[in-house]
């Protein structure tokens, strides 16, 4: 009998474009690795690496990874750990000659190879950067036929982990609960620190109980041929993996059951999670079912322009100041007004205030349009001429600008087949990917049962947060935000009172909008997609918070009839 595979023991340096720079050499220096990955792609990346390749064509990827590189790559190269990144952004040929270029002259001996066919930006004219985002079997192919680096533009966050999981243990494309094990994995992975401890709800009673959390060390996953892997970090390094904190990444910028992806679908309601001892959390039990025929396809293209104003609004009578600032504007702008124009009054201040700051409000304007000249001088000139001449006080965080562009991100879908993708080898040849063919159309998971209520008692107004946790994001102009219950108490009572009404009371922002529930049990998780609340997605700026990170904390802050047993 062939005995099975060791583990793969598979790491993560990077959540976004701009995280910790150290944190490759750490990963590489605190501990076996087999694989490090790095995830430097958002939606909002891809605009701004659009951006550089308008102005320099052979720009265009995640250029941080090339100068961490410069440090790590020997020390990688030395410890046999394999790189893959989607750093290459719009350009991962350009990125991977890059990465030759830099061996060469650090004498370093190893293979590069790449990742093309997302980019479908001649398909949709007009838009600045269009990609599909690909699965991780043409990494598989890169890392099957002896690449120490593989670079990708858009691949799926998971497929930095579906890839090199498919090539160690040899998995097809038909292997679908081993693959939806690898990609909750990679989901768990693919934000860092946040996996560690970052971000967590319940930061504040962690750091009293002794947990480092200044300086979070970053994940890494020892993953199984089953598909099953045990999520850690490197001994000695801050933060912590507990239960709660996979829980709270599992949540993050997810839906409903079914976490649908190019490779497979997971099914997220089958995700069992244990702790293993101090910093280890098994996640076992993943089951997996054929992907959609169709891949997502992300679109941006510029928006228009806009232009904000921020008054400064001291003291007494802030309502009434407010208004008459509002009304001279209107009046300044009513001969060509922008297209869009929205105010927002934020109460920061407080009565009796012992300092300027927190006596002060601040009344925030913004406008948009699709001529810069519409929201630039018109609205500069109509704020900087009231400086003598409207509320007591007067006064503006900053003078407004000419105007800049802003994006906009959506979503279209296209058939596996209409991709091109290729897995370009360290040698040159060309490997074509196939298309997934076991694919399926397949419903939203219906209502699971949910546990029988908690036996009514005693309640006390209090903040949601004392006995859930919570996580945030974006999807386009879609958020989400997870609820976790830490006991089956707590869940028992979650599950019937957080109801998608009683979310909408919560979140006034949320009212008028679609709010769709899923019910993930197994996780004592409730998971809200609240859509449109963040307009034509986070480079449009639509709201003060424009991706939705801190809105489950807000809900958190909500006030409701707790059972005091909880408490």
């Amino acid at each position: 009998m062939t005995p099975a595979p060791r583990a793969l023991r598979i790491g993560n340096a990077s959540g976004f474009y701009g995280d910790r720079f150290d944190a490759m050499r750490e990963m590489l220096t605190g501990g076996e690795l087999d694989v490090l990955t790095g995830d430097y792609l958002a939606e909002l990346t891809m605009l701004i690496l659009a951006r550089d390749r308008l102005k320099d064509p052979g720009a265009g990827y995640a250029r941080t990874f090339l100068r961490q590189l410069e440090e790590c790559l020997g020390l990688a190269h030395e410890r046999g750990v394999r790189i893959v990144a989607n750093a290459g952004g719009l350009n991962p040929a350009g990125l991977a000659e890059a990465v030759r270029k830099l061996a060469d002259r650090l004498g370093i001996p190893v293979r590069v190879a790449h990742v093309e066919g997302d980019d479908l930006k001649d398909r949709y004219p007009g838009s600045l950067a269009t990609h599909a985002y690909l699965g991780g079997f043409g990494i598989a192919a890169c890392l099957w036929e002896g690449a120490d680096v593989v670079v990708t533009g858009r691949v799926t966050d998971a497929a930095l982990v579906t890839g090199p999981a498919a090539a160690h243990f040899g998995w097809a494309p038909g292997d679908h609960d081993r693959l939806a094990g690898a990609v909750v994995a990679g989901h768990v992975l693919e934000c860092g620190a946040q996996a560690t401890g970052g971000n967590y709800a319940f930061f504040h009673e962690a750091s009293k109980g002794g947990r480092d959390l200044r300086r979070p060390g970053f994940p890494l996953a020892e993953l199984h041929e089953d598909g099953s892997c045990v999520l850690t970090k490197h001994p000695g390094t801050g933060g912590f993996v507990d239960v709660g904190t996979v829980t709270a990444q599992l949540l993050y910028e997810t839906a409903g059951a079914r976490y649908a992806g190019p490779d497979v679908t997971a099914r997220l309601d089958t995700v069992r999670l244990t702790q293993d001892g101090p910093d280890r959390v098994r996640i076992e039990g993943v089951r997996g079912e054929a992907p959609p025929p169709t891949l997502k396809v992300g679109v941006n293209r510029l928006g228009g322009f806009r232009n904000e104003v921020a008054f400064v609004l001291t003291g007494l009578d802030i309502e009434a100041k407010a208004a008459l600032v509002r009304e001279q504007m209107t009046d300044a702008l009513a001969k060509s007004p922008p297209a869009e124009v929205r105010w927002d009054l934020v109460r920061t201040d407080r009565p009796d205030a012992p300092s300027e700051e927190t006596a002060s409000a601040l009344l925030r304007l913004v406008v948009r349009d699709p001529s810069q000249e519409a929201v630039g001088r018109a609205l500069s000139g109509a704020a900087v001429e009231l400086a003598l001449a409207s509320y007591p006080g007067f006064h503006v965080l900053a003078p407004p600008g000419k105007g800049s562009p802003y994006g906009v991100f959506e979503d279209v879908y296209v058939p596996h087949g209409a991709v091109d993708h290729v897995a370009v080898l360290h040698d040159g040849r060309r490997v074509a990917v196939p298309p997934a063919q076991d694919t399926v159309v397949l419903d939203d998971v219906p209502e699971p049962p949910l546990p029988q209520p908690l036996s009514s008692g005693p309640t006390k107004r209090a903040p949601l947060g004392l006995v859930a946790g919570a996580r945030s994001g974006d999807k386009g102009g879609n958020a989400n935000v997870g609820v976790w219950a830490r006991s089956d108490d707590a869940w028992r009572w979650l599950a019937h009172e957080l109801t998608a009404d009683r979310f909408r009371q919560l979140i006034p922002e949320s009212r008028e909008l679609k709010v769709t529930r899923h019910a993930l049990p197994s996780l004592r998780a409730l998971n809200f997609v609240v859509e449109g609340i963040l307009g034509e997605g986070v480079a449009a700026q639509h709201r003060f918070d424009p991706q939705a990170k801190a809105l489950g904390e807000w809900l958190r802050s909500r006030h409701l009839d707790i059972p005091e047993i909880l408490l």
